[in-house]
């Protein structure tokens, strides 16, 4: 008697309405939400279909099972859906992501609604740098906005450093953005000064890692969460650098977690450093503070 190998009980190709079934069920069975429209969206996304392409196919035509199969199982193993697909829409750009840096975020978009509020005239010769860049998200979005900017991303993780400078390239922004690994500002010419500090650091105090959903809890890199035993550590480190690093009357912005603006306003108050303005994210929670030096804050 002969045996089936599993690729053999497989067949390379199915129709759209049984790969979309069984891919729904076994989300629904990991406990992933909306598992129909995931798991549409992972068909597409294996196709290399747009959306409309895909619902103008019939449901029975058969098409590739892989890698669809493999990538919901991936998904149902809760790893994040850009992790999957390798990209991820932010602002006006569609970056690159992998497991070196966190998934950029629809709430870290609140920082470029601040830049420009700040700085309405989109041909100003900006001077950005944005610390722990991760995979860029922030530093090329501003300079998408802004032509004529140019800016250094800088990560402490030399894969997350390199994969920003994938995306660069990828935005077409490789002359205008550099990338470095390195702590925070150390990598830097310690004479060099800038409009805009952006940083999105890390800010879960430690004993609340645990109680992350798996999705970011499993998969996404620590270091790039844990923010010490407040949650604060970061950012004392940011407002003592930050005074060295501004310009006149240049900014810094900084995204801060839930409840932290209080804290974050005695941080720098400590370190010579006002909080003039905050922003909220589209919950209406307070999630970007715009920072200036002594009394450069003034009139802003």
């Amino acid at each position: 008697m002969t045996h089936q190998s599993k690729a053999e009980k497989t067949p390379h190709h199915q129709p759209i309405q049984d790969l979309l079934a069984r891919g729904a069920a076994l989300l629904r069975d990991a406990g992933v939400e909306n598992p129909r429209r995931e798991a549409r969206l992972l068909l597409q996304h294996a196709l290399g279909l747009t959306p409309e392409a895909l619902l103008g196919l019939s449901s029975r035509a058969e098409v590739a099972a892989e890698p669809f199969l493999a990538w919901v199982r991936r998904r149902a193993r809760h790893e994040p859906f850009a992790y999957i697909t390798g990209s991820k829409g932010f602002w006006s750009l569609d970056l690159a992501v992998s497991s070196a840096s966190l998934v950029p975020r629809g709430d870290t978009e609140t920082l470029i609604t601040a830049l420009l509020e700040l700085y309405p005239d989109r041909n100003a010769a900006l001077s950005v740098l944005d610390l722990g860049t991760g995979t860029g998200c922030i530093l090329l979005a501003a300079l998408a906005e802004y032509r004529n900017a140019w800016g250094v991303g800088v990560d402490i993780n030399p894969a997350a450093a390199s994969l920003a400078h994938v995306n660069a390239r990828r935005c077409n922004m490789a002359d205008r953005a550099l990338v470095m690994a390195g702590q925070w500002a150390e990598a830097l010419n310690p004479q060099t000064r800038f409009d805009v500090v952006f940083s999105n650091p890390p800010y879960i105090p430690t004993t609340d890692l645990a109680g992350l959903m798996e999705e970011v809890r499993a998969h996404e890199p620590v270091r790039a969460l844990d923010g010490g035993q407040d949650g604060l550590d970061a950012y004392r480190d940011l407002c003592a650098r930050l005074p060295h690093l501004l310009r006149d009357n240049g900014v810094g912005i900084f995204e801060i977690g839930i409840g932290q603006e209080q804290d974050l306003r005695a941080i720098a108050a400590q370190n010579g450093v006002d909080v003039v303005r905050v922003l909220p994210d589209l919950a209406g929670i307070a999630r970007c503070v715009v920072l200036r030096h002594g009394q450069a804050s003034t009139g802003i």
